[in-house]
Order: C-alpha cells, then structure tokens, then sequence
C-alpha cells in the first residue's frame, strides 16, 4: 500500500524503532508480572517498571512515585476528574474547565455534570485563549477544580500556564491539566500542578499506554480510584500492569526529552514554511494565535470549499485531518473553531497540520503545491 505523506502527527506518533526494541523482550523472554513479589520473574518486570517511572518522571520534572500508569489519557483524565468528584461526594461541587477542552475532558465534565456536579465553560476569543478575569471571576467557595489543557489539539494554542498556577495556589483549588499534546513536544514541568494526564503515543511511544500525574505532600485531596482490585499503582489504578508498554513508554520519555528542543526548532522552521506556501492561497486564514502555540501544528481555514471535498482530495497525498469531526451522513464544524468564532462553513473548511520528527522539507514544499492544486480544482 502506498501511503501518503504523513503530516497528522496530532493524532498519533509512529513508535520510534528504539521504543520497539526495548519493549520485545517484555513481551517473550521477561514475561513476569510485574506483582509477582516472590521470584525473579516478577522481579524483573517490577524493576522494568519503576526505570520506565523515573523515565516518564524525568519528563514531567515529577518524582516517580508521583506517576500512574494508565491505558492513555482518556483513562488519566476520567480518573482525574471522576476521582476528585467521587472523593468530595455529596458536598456542593463547582468546577471550571474550557469551551476547547478535548472531548474527553468535556464528555466527563458532563457526566459529572448529569451527577449533580456545577461546571463552568470558560468562552475563548477569536485567538482561541481565555480571559483570566473571567477565570478568577467564576471562582467559587465551592470550586473544586480548575481543569484547562496546556495545548489545543486542534490549534495548538498553549493556555497560560503559569498564570493558572498562580491563580490555583492563591485559592488552593486543584489545577488539572491535559497535557497530551505538550508532553515530550515542548518543555512543561509539574511544578504548582496537582493533576495531569498525558498519553504515550503522542510523543512515539506505543499505543494503549498514558498516565496521570498526582501530586504527592500536599494538602488538596488525591481522587479516589475509579478501578479497583489488587490495589496496584499505589491503589490508584488496579490491574495487572503492562509491561512492554510500560517500558516503551519510558523509553519514549526518555529519548523525547533529550531530543525535543531541536525537534521544535527544527519543525517550528518548516511549520512556517508550509503557513507562508498555503496563504499565498486566497481566502486563506490561521486559526489560532499565532505567537502562542506549538511549533508543529497549523490550523488553516479555506473560504468558498466544501470541507468534505477539501479534506477528501488532499487526503489523496497528504495525510491530515480536518478541524471537523465528520460523519458519513454530515460534516459538522469542529467544536473548538466554533467556540472561536468561525462560521460552520469555515469551520468545516479547515485543514490541522501537525508535523513530526520524520517531516521533510520536500514534504513540506510538496504539500504546498498539492494543496495549492486542490484548492484551484475545488474553486475552478
């Protein structure tokens, strides 16, 4: 099968050759559990493991008894959030989140929401950032929670972190943060954070595998565990661990942490070759703020094209996704672009680049001719 050209890196990552090669021989050779306490079978694993904790540690600027592993960020951000509700109980509940939040996030939220829990969505403005007036504004004696992502999917608009962290510690309320797209993309670090979830995959590691941060010392409460039996993860996250997952995990990490300053550099580069190309194109626009984003990810709307033909023809040689989660009966404007602004036409006309360690300067210079050649196709 011939595949197009990559440039969906958002969505997932390819497993890095070494990341695979760490992980066979959890799979045959080493096949212990990882709670078997009284061989060396479970020996090994157990200490595969805990290197594979300092490893993801080491990338959040975290201690490894802090790190829970998980089956991805899915998983971490439903136990954060459902764990931190269920410890407070039948106590008056508020929480604020963000309009832009992933879908994870914000299906929970409403889950919580159906249980009797408050929640507040944060507005965004046209640039997809929030206003920390409004923010402190909706503080309330009874919030929780402040849950709002470090980096948009979709845009790769950063929140302001730092200004969160203040606002949190000031009020001591919990600050949870999904960090799926920042982790092992750009430098982030825990500190004055209590929750965060990132997820293995995104940063070429295997598929399946994620884990939440929880602060450790410290007087806000820790959630409670959504699965139990056998107490594994310090009780947080009961089950028989995953291994080679675990260790491809670790090794993602760790290579990522060495590797991703020249990584953002280098891709931050040819982002804004591809964005100089593509709005040569009239009609053109980037969603999102320019100055305060990821440097791999470009958001790009098309005026006057059907987003369902668009995404169709350049799929034929550049793998991207839509700003629009389609079905096959109708496409409908990404939740995200429509809480900036956009009209659904536009919103549904828009194009998500993200490039990776792999993306090539020719690919880039030949997604700019393709695109332009589909564009004059669908106007012509």
């Amino acid at each position: 099968m011939k595949y197009p050209i990559y440039m969906d890196y958002n969505a997932t990552t390819p497993c890095l050759e070494e990341v695979i090669e760490s992980m066979i021989p959890y799979f045959g050779q080493h096949y212990g559990n990882a709670a078997s306490k009284s061989h060396p079978f479970g020996w090994l694993a157990e200490d595969a493991v805990e290197i594979a904790r300092e490893q993801v540690a080491g990338l959040l600027g975290a201690k490894p008894k802090e790190i829970i592993f998980t089956s991805g960020a899915t998983e971490s951000i439903n136990l954060a959030i459902k764990g931190v509700f269920e410890y407070y109980g039948i106590k008056k509940q508020h929480y604020i989140t963000c309009q832009t939040e992933h879908k994870a996030v914000l299906d929970t939220f409403k889950s919580i929401e159906n249980k009797g829990a408050e929640v507040t969505y944060l507005a965004v403005n046209h640039l997809g950032m929030i206003d920390l007036d409004e923010l402190e504004s909706s503080i309330q004696d009874h919030t929780k929670m402040i849950c709002l992502m470090w980096a948009n999917n979709e845009t790769g608009v950063l929140h302001p972190i730092n200004s969160i962290k203040k606002i949190t510690a000031e009020r001591n309320i919990i600050f949870f943060t999904d960090a799926v797209q920042a982790a092992g993309k750009c430098p982030i670090n825990v500190e004055g954070i209590h929750l965060m979830a990132i997820s293995s995959h995104k940063f070429y590691g295997p598929k399946g595998m994620g884990a939440l941060f929880i602060r450790h010392n410290h007087d806000l409460p820790k959630p409670l565990p959504l699965i139990e039996g056998g107490g594994h993860e310090k009780g947080f996250r009961s089950g028989t661990l995953n291994v080679p997952g675990i260790v491809g995990m670790g090794k993602a990490a760790e290579i990522q942490l060495k590797s991703m300053l020249h990584d953002s550099h280098r891709l931050e580069k040819l982002r804004d070759l591809l964005e100089a190309g593509i709005l040569e194109i009239s009609g053109t626009q980037i969603n999102g703020d320019k100055g305060n984003r990821l440097g791999h990810v470009s958001n790009i709307s098309f005026e006057g094209i059907e987003g369902v033909d668009l995404l169709r023809m350049v799929n034929k040689e550049i793998a991207v996704s839509s700003g629009s989660a389609c079905t096959s009966i109708s496409p409908k404007p990404s939740h995200v672009l429509a809480a900036m602004g956009l009209d659904a036409d536009l919103g549904r006309a828009s194009i998500r680049f993200s490039l990776g360690k792999f993306t090539t300067e020719d690919q880039i210079r030949f997604t700019i001719e393709f695109v332009k050649k589909v564009v004059a196709q669908l106007r012509g």
